[in-house]
């Protein structure tokens, strides 16, 4: 296409993106077929919920091939803000994009009004909300019963994380698999297993680095495929406690790792009621009451929030089941 310049067509995007959502990915791709270049604001205040750089990352992930720019300047957020509120906004977007753009693509009331103000073409695109019926309020207000709405970039954000956690041999890696299932949702494996696997099950203090580093890519690499939960077999404080048992220390940024990712829940296994099954990977057998004391007192100190499960085999994935619907019925009136 082309103007009446001669020059490829080019437009313009501005928004918040509080959070990006599939109308946003509707709007972009509207936009992309429509000019030959794009740019888009990402536009934020120091004051809002989601930081302006985590939401301008997730914009430039999800639109590789487009002009994405950050505003970060305090601007007035409505016209009744600022008297010279129309002003403000042109000098930001004529810093930020300079040889200015053909067309203003919108989906707001705002579009038409700024649109004149930069001397530009105002194209809406799907005011009413009919192409994707939601908007960045209704995300906001309860991100899980829309969350078909989030792409898969900005999914981790709102994910809730129920952590199984306990001793050893107490069926975390089965229950994990079997709660993901049941509620038809991701998971992320006991990454030290996987690792230690490739050993021949022989453990080092040096292998911790890599096992937690593991952990962690696990769980955030999963946290994208999560269908509103994400069950995540033992974390980093297991971590710690195995590299504390074994060799008694722990690097230091471990420790720090696993006091900073937060977890919404832990399911606590008793060392109760079940046998203790051995393999190359289970040192301990005697002192599972221990390891239960000892990851009670852990979650404790990092006032994490636990429910201990209890019974056979059977009975623990009923009561791990009956908590998470408990736990998400306090969260929310509904999931779908």
């Amino acid at each position: 296409m082309e103007n009446a310049r001669g020059a490829g067509t080019s437009g313009l995007i501005i928004g918040k993106f509080l959070p990006p959502h599939l109308g946003h990915q509707y709007l972009v791709d509207f936009a992309r077929n429509y000019v030959d270049e794009l740019t888009v604001l990402v536009c934020s205040i120091r004051s809002e919920p989601i930081p302006g750089e985590v939401r301008y990352a997730w914009m430039k992930e999800m639109f590789p091939d487009v002009n994405v720019v950050h505003v970060t300047d305090e601007n007035p957020q409505e016209p009744k803000d600022h008297p010279d509120f129309w002003n403000i906004w042109k000098a930001s977007i004529n810093n930020a994009l300079p040889q200015g753009a053909d067309y203003l693509f919108a989906s707001e009331e705002y579009g038409k009004k700024l649109a004149e103000v930069v001397g530009m073409k105002y194209v809406p695109v799907d005011p009413l909300r009919e192409s994707v019926p939601i908007s960045g309020t209704e995300i906001r207000a309860d991100p899980i019963a829309n969350w078909e709405y989030l792409p898969p970039v900005v999914r981790p954000h709102y994910v809730k994380k129920i952590c199984v956690f306990g001793p050893e041999s107490t069926g975390k890696s089965t229950l994990t698999k079997k709660l993901a299932g049941r509620f038809k949702t991701a998971y992320s494996t006991e990454y030290g297993r996987t690792y230690l696997d490739s050993k021949d099950g022989k453990c080092e203090y040096e292998d911790f680095d890599l096992i937690a580093k593991g952990k962690m890519a696990s769980e955030d690499a999963m946290a994208r495929q999560a269908n509103r939960i994400l069950f995540c077999d033992t974390d980093l404080i297991t971590t710690a406690i195995w590299s504390d048992i074994l060799f008694g220390k722990c690097p230091e940024w471990i420790s720090k790792e696993a006091n900073a990712r937060k977890y919404d829940l832990y399911l606590l296994l008793s060392d109760k009621d079940v046998p203790f099954v051995p393999d190359r990977q289970r040192y301990l057998p005697d002192r599972r009451q221990l390891s239960f004391e000892r990851c009670i007192k852990e979650l404790e100190k990092r006032h994490r929030k636990y429910v201990v499960i209890e019974g056979a085999w059977d009975e623990r994935f009923e009561k791990a089941s009956g908590a998470v619907e408990d736990f998400l019925k306090a969260n929310r009136r509904s999931v779908k």
